[in-house]
């Protein structure tokens, strides 16, 4: 407390008569006048209705020295009807308390202490040049009609004041708490409060106040003021000088009478309302040492390194399309420009349809000899090459204009070798609008899905800020490095990644459909007749779904916690998919999923995984019924993956399982014959043991983190797809150009680092925020990052070469014509 008017010092005689003075004007009561106490010295006796004991203890403060008090007494009375109370009045300020203390846990629970010790809230430090004398009364009193016994010490601090960088360790208990003063040195304007214990529990409570009295240092009061949280083990707050106007704060420790809050359990020998004695058998050595934080020069540093880094993939590209320009001109001036870099025009001896206007049949081999001479559409009815025009007329129902068109589709899609041209008949235009679809509904969702997410996360930061309870979010609080309102900056910093490697995505994209334009309005054959044909849509949608997912984990990371993670995994979910669906629309073009019905079973994937988050955990119904749908939905898409899409549900929506059980049976059971298209059906088969092994291992273990669970279950079909990809490439005598190569092996590198540090975990909302923080680590990189942000750097360059696989691993067929090109 501040103190009064300069007094002039006064010899050591004098000061006790002062306090007799004192005392007798203000001790006038039922005790009669006060006694004078002395520090360190333990005083007992007894009181009860009819007496009161009223002490009073003098010191000096010397100037710019802050000196706190600790009082601690004891009875042995457990009669709650009668406690004894105790009042300490100061300059400023009056602090009671009962003995016995009750503490109240869950389900109103109560717990009795004997022994109470507080801090008293010390005096402010003055200017003047003398010291200053304080006066101290305590009243011990109780309505009781008999004698209850009491002891009472007062004792004065010396070690109040907690120093930088130096390690200091004391004990607490729910009935005495603990807590110390901190001024910030002139040079340092941001510290890291760090305290330990070696016992996990009791669960503690670490709490920073501004230098307000009554400092609130009771369980029951300790979240009033300041900022909090909950302790195990380990727990770190970090401080900003600008947040206290005084440059100085108070940390305080309290023990709470129960272990709920941190995880633990109550104990098995408490049962409903019982009144227990604890004493002193809940107390907890802690350790605090407070440690300045980094400076704003490593902000910038930071922010430097996060764009530098991603930007030289810029460079880089350049660099690529510079080298690939270079080549194709010189061999332009040659005259020997190779087909396969997609620009001029070129001719061949032998065209799948050379003369074939670029709107019609694009890729369709003459069957005019196998096919009675039907046409799937009519040239004369299209618009001229190069023409993109967006009229009504031309709906993916002009698809199947002719009659005979679904028997066609049963003779082409169900031969037993497949080749490209026979999966891609349609019309070009209509099947490129038909995959644009991809890109402005993953748009349109993005839109509506980040804007209230980011509404939310806004109001979660404040509602932190507000109420000063650091347990609603989950951060790594050792590498925290506030910045403005948000409280881990640099979570939100390291998913700059995926933002500027998404965009860079979209412009290598754009770079190759500008290209490819160019060359169909050309009438290049090679670009009509041979290799892959070119569909962007999937891979702008892609490259969209990269940079959400850089929107959507920041988001998540401005507050982390257990009911906003599907924020971070909902675009992880459409990113594996998507790059399925990109995979298998690369051989089969005219038979891939629409846009529509591709982002419904996002929908309702992301819907299961909010499900599995709130029911997941404990109700084995959930996932009795999610395995099922898990099992089911592999079995039909594997029957239409088998039929190319040929097979018709019809009438009855269990047909589908129905065939599918008759294959079984006839190809493999009752003749053993080998089953007519081998590649597919071993990928199915592998494909649907590993759903199935998925499926019963969900069931049997429950995982707690059931958005994790789906996304290993997404990013396990991908990566076996991908390899089944890669391995039938490499069978049908397909080769690998170094550039898809080397962002294979890219790929490879990069994903496994990122996962090294993804299992690094740094917290978990699937625990109680005091256990998390037992996980925290320190920044690894620049002081600045930890192992999660490194995780965030390595997953964006993973997931950018990953894209770069699938926009690259055909380039070797542009030169290949599409009834060369096999299907699997």
């Amino acid at each position: 407390m501040a103190g009064g008017a300069a007094l002039v010092p006064v010899p050591g005689a004098l000061l006790f008569a002062l306090l007799w003075m004192a005392a007798a004007a203000a001790g006038d009561g039922p005790g009669g006048s006060p006694a004078p106490g002395a520090f360190g010295r333990v005083y007992r006796g007894a009181v009860n209705i009819s007496a009161e004991r009223v002490y009073a203890f003098a010191y000096s403060s010397e100037p710019g020295q802050v000196d706190a008090v600790r009082v601690y007494v004891n009875s042995s009375s457990e009669n709650l009807q009668y406690p004894v109370l105790f009042v300490v009045r100061q300059q400023k300020g009056v602090l009671s308390w009962q003995v016995p203390l009750i503490f109240r846990g869950l389900y109103q629970r109560t717990y009795n202490y004997q022994e109470v010790s507080r801090t008293l809230c010390p005096s402010e430090p003055t200017p003047e040049t003398g010291p200053s004398d304080q006066i101290i009364f305590v009243d011990v009193s109780s309505m009781a009609p008999f004698n209850i016994a009491y002891e009472l010490l007062v004792t004065r601090l010396e070690n109040f004041q907690l120093e930088t960088n130096k390690a200091f360790n004391f004990t607490a208990s729910p009935s005495q708490p603990q807590y110390f003063l901190y001024k910030f040195p002139q040079d340092v304007d941001s510290v890291i409060i760090k305290v330990v214990s070696d016992a996990v529990y009791p669960c503690s409570v670490v709490s920073v106040q501004d230098i307000v009295c009554p400092v609130y240092d009771l369980d029951h009061n300790v979240e009033f003021n300041g900022v909090y949280q909950s302790m195990t083990k380990q727990a770190a707050i970090t401080v900003q000088r600008k947040d206290f106007p005084g440059e100085q704060f108070f940390v305080v420790f309290v023990i709470k009478p129960e272990d709920y809050a941190c995880g633990g359990s109550v104990p098995s020998s408490i049962h409903g309302n019982v009144n227990r004695t604890w004493n002193l058998q809940r107390t907890k050595n802690l350790q605090v040492t407070i440690v300045p934080s980094i400076k704003k020069s490593v902000y910038v540093q930071a922010m430097f390194f996060s764009f530098l880094s991603f930007l030289s993939f810029y460079l880089g590209s350049v660099v690529v399309a510079f080298v690939h320009y270079i080549r194709v001109r010189r061999k332009a001036s040659a005259g020997r420009l190779s087909p396969e870099d997609g620009s001029g025009i070129m001719t061949s001896s032998h065209p799948i349809t050379a003369s074939t206007p670029e709107g019609s049949s694009y890729g369709a081999i003459d069957e005019s000899s196998s096919s009675g001479g039907r046409q799937l559409s009519s040239p004369e009815r299209r618009p001229p090459a190069g023409s993109d025009t967006d009229s009504s007329v031309e709906e993916e129902s002009d698809f199947d204009t002719m009659p005979e068109i679904e028997s066609d589709k049963n003779v082409i899609r169900t031969k037993v070798f497949l080749y490209l041209s026979d999966l891609s008949r349609k019309d070009r235009r209509i099947v490129s609008k038909k995959y644009k679809i991809y890109f402005w509904n993953i748009i349109t969702i993005a839109v509506f899905y980040a804007l209230p997410v980011i509404q939310l996360v806004i109001t979660y930061q404040t509602v932190v800020n507000v109420t000063g309870n650091q347990d609603i979010c989950y951060y790594n609080f050792l590498c925290a490095h506030p910045l403005g309102v948000l409280s881990a900056f640099n979570n939100i910093l390291s998913n700059v990644g995926h933002m500027l490697l998404g965009f860079l995505f979209l412009l290598i994209v754009l770079r190759r459909d500008i290209l490819h334009r160019r060359a169909m309005e050309m009438k290049d054959v090679y670009t009509l007749d041979y290799g892959i044909p070119k569909h962007f849509g999937l891979f702008y949608a892609m490259g969209i779904a990269l940079m959400m997912e850089g929107v959507l984990s920041a988001c998540y990371h401005v507050c982390p916690n257990y009911s906003n993670f599907q924020f971070d995994t909902s675009f992880m979910y459409m990113i594996a998919g998507l790059c399925m669906l990109k995979l298998y629309q690369t051989r089969h073009p005219d038979i891939n999923a629409s846009a529509y019905s591709a982002y419904a079973s996002f929908a309702v994937v992301i819907c299961l995984a909010v499900l599995g988050v709130v029911f997941g955990k404990n109700d084995m119904w959930f996932w009795v019924i999610f395995s099922m749908i898990h099992v089911l939905a592999s079995l039909a898409l594997s029957t239409q993956i088998y039929y190319m899409g040929r097979f018709k549900i019809g009438k009855c929506y269990l047909g589908i399982f129905r065939r599918a059980a008759m294959v079984l049976y006839t190809d493999c059971i009752q003749q053993c014959s080998r089953p007519m298209y081998m590649d597919r059906m071993v990928l199915l088969i592998v494909g649907n043991l590993v759903n199935w092994s998925f499926a019963i291992f969900g069931l049997v273990y429950r995982p707690k983190d059931f958005a994790s669970y789906i996304l290993g279950i997404f990013i396990c079909n991908l990566l076996l797809y991908l390899a089944f990809y890669i391995i039938m490439k490499l069978r049908s005598s397909e080769k690998l150009l170094p550039i898809p190569l080397f962002c294979i092996v890219a790929t490879a590198v990069v994903w496994a680092a990122a996962l090294y540090f993804f299992f690094q975990t740094l917290s978990s909302w699937e625990e109680t925020p005091a256990e998390s923080r037992e996980k925290n680590r320190p920044c690894i990189l620049l002081g600045f990052f930890d192992d999660h942000d490194v995780w965030h750097f390595l997953s964006a360059a993973a997931l950018f070469f990953s894209f770069l696989v699938l926009l690259t691993l055909d380039d070797d067929l542009d030169v290949v014509r599409r009834d060369k090109i096999p299907v699997f």
